[in-house]
């Protein structure tokens, strides 16, 4: 074993670790290591004697950040419309809560939804993890699918690309696609950082195309998938690490 490996004598021999983290079982784990596929606070392990204090130390496979805590949980929600993104609200209006009442943790919901959407939306019991997510400076990508009135011109795109001036400041999307047609709306691809309140539908309204229908496909790496309205599905192990990663975590 290296001088240099982070361990701790009365620590969990690494293998075990991983496979209570839910990559494995003990033996493929074994070979995750023996790989050098695993690094202990930055350093690379490649010897099955190490032991590791997983609250101390910073464990990683392949750059993903392995989470050690089994009480962590994450979770996806595809949100239908008309629910408002609070897990509970005074007025007695559909909430987020209605969807996770069975759930017997102390979940935060990352970022929000308007009423109106509809789509991915993250719920956690891990604080660290939300504050890391929704805070302006580590804003993880994320993707719409915006049906918008009329048929869309050229340089609308571009535009948007560019950057469209709004009441609170310039606002632009990273990526724009056509993705349909339609007599009479246009359904349109975007991805954009900005956690910024109704910011797709402000910015197509901005250029003359107000959404008619918007969805949020992606946050990150975590796709909603084929994830039917008002469903929960819990994510492993490796999409948490690697929306960790996104995020800079």
């Amino acid at each position: 074993m290296s001088s240099k490996t982070p361990y701790d004598a009365d620590g969990v021999r690494l293998q075990k670790v991983l496979a209570e983290a839910g990559l494995g079982s003990r033996r493929a784990c074994e070979g995750i290591v023996l790989a050098g596929r695993v690094t202990v606070d930055g350093v690379r392990v490649r010897e099955l004697g190490v032991r590791v204090d997983p609250a101390r130390r910073r464990i990683e496979v392949d750059g993903l950040p392995v989470e050690t805590d089994a009480g962590k949980l994450t979770l996806a929600l595809n949100k239908p419309a008309g629910v408002v993104s609070t897990l509970r609200d005074p007025q007695g209006r559909p909430a987020l809560g209605d969807f996770v009442q069975d759930r017997p943790e102390r979940l935060f919901h990352v970022g929000r939804l308007d009423f109106d959407s509809e789509g991915l939306l993250l719920l956690t019991n891990d604080g660290d993890l939300a504050n890391w997510l929704t805070h302006p400076s580590h804003e993880v990508p994320k993707t719409y699918l915006a049906t918008v009135e009329g048929k869309l011109a050229g340089g609308i795109g571009k535009q948007l690309r560019a950057g469209v001036e709004l009441e609170d400041g310039p606002a632009q999307v990273d990526a724009c696609r056509l993705v349909d047609q339609i007599p009479g709306y246009t359904m349109v691809e975007v991805v954009l950082h900005s956690g910024r309140n109704r910011i797709v539908r402000r910015l197509f309204e901005a250029v003359g195309h107000p959404v008619t229908r918007l969805v949020r496909t992606r946050i990150g790496p975590i796709a909603l998938g084929d994830l039917k309205v008002g469903r929960t599905r819990v994510l492993s192990k490796v999409e948490v690490a690697s929306l960790k990663k996104a995020a800079g975590l």
